[in-house]
This record gives C-alpha cells, structure tokens and sequence, in this order.
C-alpha cells in the first residue's frame, strides 16, 4: 500500500524522531555512546558509520524533505560536497560546474582535484549551451548551486536533467540557499541535493553540520566513500539539529516575507545601486524563480553606490549583525569579498560580479520595520561622515 502523503510541517516535526521505547518522552532521547555491541544485533553501529540511533533517524527527515529515498548528514557542508564529489569522480573524469558557487567548494575543486587527476571546468553563463558546451566524453558529474551564493542567480534545474540524464551524467545541487523548504530539486530530475545544515536546517548559528540526499542507490555509493573519509556528525549536533528542523517551515516561511519586504525597500533607496532577489519582478530569472522555488529565501544581496563605504555601513549598523556566516533567526550582513569569497583573486571575484561595494543580507525574522529602521540611521551616519 502507498504510503499516506503527510505535510511539510508535519515531516519536519515528526519524521526522523527517535521513539523513547523506556520513558515515552515526547522527544527523541540522545543516544551519546560511541561504542555499540556488535553479537546478537541486528545492526553493528558506530558514530564513523553514520548509523548511531541518532543519526539514522535525522536521515529520513532529511530524505523525505527532500523528496528522496535516502540521506546522511556530515560535520560540515563541506565534508558533505567533498565527500559527494570524490564518490562520483576518480582520476581521469570530468566534471561540469556553475560559474558561480560557494566560494569554499570553489576552492576545493581548484586545489585538491588537481591532485587526483580530476578535471573541472566552470561554465560561462546559465544557459543550456553553456553547460553543454562544457561537457566531454569524460565528463561524470553537473554541479551547479541555485540560487547562487551571493547574487542570487538561478538556474534552470530541468534543463540541467535534461541534458544530463540522456548521457548518464549525474546532477549535484548545493540547495543550501533555498532549503527543501523552498525548492526540492528531485521534482526536476536532479540526482543529489547537498545541504550545508549549519544554515536554514539549523537555524539558530549554533551548530555546524552538512546533509545529502538522494536514492539509496547513490547514497549507498556516498556511504563507501564516507566512512573511510570520516565526515560524520556528533550524536549530541545530531540531535540539536532535528531538534532545529521541527521548526523549519515556520523560521523559512518568517525569512521569505522579511526578505521580499527588505528587497522591495531596498530597491528603491538611492543608495543602492541594485538589489539580487529572484522574488523582485526585476530580477532576470524571476519567471524561472517562480517556477521552480516555492518561496524565494530570506537571502538576499545589493550593491551600495560607488561612493558610499561599504564597511563603514555595515560597521554602522546596530540591529543587523556583521557575521561570517547565514540563515540564522537574526539578521546578518557581510561583504563576500572579505569573507565567503575571499579566496578567489580579485579578477575571479570580478569576472563573478561580486564588487567591494556587494553585501550579502542574510534576513532575520525580526520585524521588518526594526530592520529599515537600523539602515536608514545607518545610510544617515555614512552619508554625515562624507560630508565632513
């Protein structure tokens, strides 16, 4: 029989829970051993194989929110995307990548494939001819990320399995920036979703944790390659972070009204020179946004006017926060090229759009009014400052 469809809501506060057999306790216990018996068991566990108690059952809400048969979850977003990456390319393959990604899988890829004889190549636009003239007899793997870190730039995710399936090519989103919650790349044909969790499943900037998900078939592959690499998570993070995602569709849902709303404003100050949201009708790939995301992220990015300091901005801000890093309940604010993209020279940063003046705006659930307020004063005390 086909299982009952249950609700997004439903999913992240139930799906995924450890039963509390002894007590019946309404939440999951925490199962801290890292050492299990292993005669008379139905399972051997141990932490590096991603299968204690804990970890197990976080999987299936990762996979059920992602539309997918299977999961894991890792210490990091990237022991996540380079744990994916190595169990799908060895030496001598190809793999085909957005021109525009987070700036630390970026820098993986330039430096550590080398080593392994892996071959990348980045695409120059978004386009289906950009990506398909990229693609070689060896190429393995599409990995895009959408929307984009930090100008929120979209790419078409059935167009993506379309030119990937028919060559056996398998498609990797980082869909860190949307959430499940906002898009679920396997309606679309993609293969595996990568998840930096130390972000929206989270919620609350005080863990650090990546995901994956897909078939059990790919994860399988994914598990091989992880337990000798040993990217896996703390039952204590683990159950901090199931504890975080009950709350997900409420916190995403709060960031995705807060964010139009600071998007729309934005746009109009004078200020600013643009504003990257794909939920603005201004935005190039609105209409494609809108097809493919159920709600368009409480991220978001502007650019200032090329008179106004960036960071004597920022620095005037009292309410927003400067921090490294995003999708926390508070409202954060950094400049890319100091922080997430600091990494690539300033011609790679130049060639991606991403200016000194850019400044990527991570949008609270505080209130609105609270937060334009915060700028305004802050515009005030920069504009004050060069006029003296």
């Amino acid at each position: 029989m086909k299982a009952k469809k249950i609700g997004v809501n439903t999913i992240c506060t139930h799906v995924g829970e450890v039963e509390d057999t002894q007590f019946k306790g309404a939440i999951s216990p925490l199962f801290m051993a890292s050492s299990y018996a292993y005669e008379d068991v139905d399972m051997k566990r141990y932490p590096r194989y991603f299968n204690t108690p804990n970890q197990e059952a976080l999987c299936k809400k990762v996979a059920m929110l992602e539309h997918s048969q299977a999961g894991l979850i890792f210490g990091s977003g990237m022991a996540a995307v380079s744990t994916v990456l190595l169990a799908f390319l060895k030496k001598g393959d190809h793999v085909v990548v957005q021109k525009t990604i987070y700036g630390g899988a970026y820098n993986f890829m330039v430096e550590e494939f080398p080593k392994y004889g892996i071959e990348f190549s980045f695409t120059e636009g978004f386009s289906e001819a950009d990506f398909i003239s990229k693609i070689k007899e060896n190429t393995k793997v599409v990995y895009v990320e959408t929307p984009s870190n930090p100008l929120m730039l979209i790419t078409d995710l059935e167009m993506i399995s379309r030119i990937a399936k028919p060559r056996g090519i398998i498609t990797m989103i980082d869909n860190t920036f949307a959430s499940p919650i906002n898009q679920t790349p396997a309606d679309f044909g993609i293969d595996i979703m990568l998840h930096s969790a130390t972000k929206y499943m989270s919620g609350h900037s005080d863990i650090c944790a990546g995901a994956v998900a897909g078939s059990e078939e790919h994860i399988e592959r994914i598990w091989n390659v992880a337990k000798n690499l040993g990217g896996s998570l703390s039952d204590y993070t683990v159950w901090l972070l199931e504890r975080s995602m009950k709350t997900m569709v409420l916190r995403v849902k709060a960031h995705n009204k807060n964010a139009k709303k600071m998007a729309k404003w934005l746009n109009k100050h004078p200020m600013v020179a643009d504003v990257f949201y794909p939920g603005l009708k201004s935005h190039p790939s609105y209409e494609l946004a809108k097809k493919q995301m159920k709600g368009y992220t409480g991220m978001l990015s502007f650019e200032l006017l090329p008179d106004i300091d960036a960071n004597s901005f920022m620095k005037s801000l009292k309410l927003i926060k400067q921090s490294m890093s995003l999708a926390g309940v508070e409202s954060t604010i950094l400049s890319p090229a100091r922080t997430s993209h600091v990494l690539l020279s300033t011609k790679e940063r130049a060639h991606q759009g991403i200016t000194d003046g850019l400044l990527r705006f991570s949008v609270g659930i505080e209130e609105t009014s609270d937060l334009i307020a915060d700028m305004e004063q802050a515009f005030e005390t920069v504009l004050k400052k060069q006029l003296v």
